[in-house]
């Protein structure tokens, strides 16, 4: 039987997003109910809210970075129980057969994974995502959220915490290796705490110096404002790796000069807009421009097993629901520190 929730939508491309109900499907022997308590709103959903990456479907619910309590499992979990804390990310389901999907890289499922919203399920219908009541997810796509962690500040973790540690962990972020991270938002601020916590030094690369407290209190040991020119002559060859976390076009030759020999910029920003790049910045240095996309469901639930182990949330503001439109156009301004999350009980 299925489950009627109320849930905010985008009723089209740029509309404001307003209180509707959605139907949830009835719990499959692998499936998990969860009693959504809180969801972070990315800069994604604003992007796909407006259409900014192309065509989208509307209705639309955003919402993947969700944290809730287990209401109800299938017949065939193990994996869970009634109460449980638990998470789903950005993707709720994947072929599963594939060789990426067998690596436990199901964010690069070659069929195509399927999305918490802005999807089509298996069964053919769209996916509403987090900003909602409640949600059901197969048990192979939903993680555990440690003791440690308070739901709302673990709800953006599941995009924004993964992102991040994920390339940070592949590009051997760590003791001895210099570390720079562009853009101090919602993405970045947490890739700061995370690459401290994992033993780098860590450098913040912002517009300007207007966030430098909050950066060094996040564990950053170097702020710069990348408007200084002076900025990049004096870090020229500086860092091993380079984590890109904004999601407007940036001058990428520039960055790549900031790279030692063999040093890596990874993009998990997504513009809008396509970027130019003269590949010489990349040939001198044997340098690497990279990209990477959220992480497997191992790996996200790695690296909620590390936030908790290191104390590390998200910095948060907790909203109603009826703010989430102000919380678009504030997270437009660059207004928020650091990630605004939805209290779902007030839907």
């Amino acid at each position: 039987m299925t489950t009627t929730v109320a849930a905010y939508a985008a009723p089209s491309a740029k509309a404001p997003l307003e209180r509707t109900t959605i139907e949830r499907r009835t719990v499959g022997e692998h499936d998990v109910l969860i009693d959504i308590k809180f969801a972070g709103i990315c800069h994604s959903d604003i992007h796909q809210a407006r259409a900014g990456w192309g065509e989208a479907i509307f209705p639309m619910v955003p919402g993947h970075e969700i944290a809730g309590i287990v209401e109800a499992v299938g017949s065939a979990v193990t994996k869970f129980k009634v109460g449980d804390r638990v998470g789903v990310g950005c993707m709720v389901d994947s072929c599963r057969v594939c060789e990426p999907c067998l690596n436990g890289q199901e964010q690069h499922c070659v069929r195509g994974n399927v999305q918490t919203y802005n999807g089509v399920g298996k069964d053919g219908e769209p996916t509403y995502g987090g900003y909602s009541q409640k949600i059901v997810v197969a048990d192979a796509f939903t993680v555990r959220i440690p003791e440690g962690l308070s739901l709302d500040v673990a709800a953006p973790l599941l995009c924004a915490g993964i992102t991040t540690y994920s390339p940070l962990k592949h590009w051997g972020a760590g003791p001895g290796k210099q570390v720079a991270v562009i853009g101090l938002g919602g993405l970045g601020h947490m890739a700061v705490k995370i690459a401290h916590a994992l033993g780098a030094e860590v450098t913040v690369l912002s517009q300007s110096l207007r966030k430098k407290d909050d950066g060094l209190k996040l564990g950053a040991d170097h702020y710069y404002a990348t408007s200084d020119p002076k900025t990049f002559e004096e870090l020229a060859g500086s860092f091993d790796v380079i984590l890109s976390t904004v999601s407007a076009p940036l001058n990428f030759g520039a960055y790549l000069s900031l790279l030692k020999t063999g040093g890596a910029l990874v993009n998990v920003g997504a513009p809008e807009e396509p970027i130019s790049l003269n590949l010489f910045s990349l040939l001198g240095g044997a340098k690497i421009l990279a990209g990477s996309m959220i992480g497997g469901i191992a790996e996200t639930q790695e690296m909620l097993d590390f936030c908790a182990e290191h104390g590390l949330g998200a910095e948060i503001e907790l909203i109603e629901a009826s703010q989430i439109n102000e919380a678009y156009e504030r997270v437009d301004n660059s207004d928020v520190r650091y990630r605004f999350v939805i209290d779902t009980a007030t839907i």
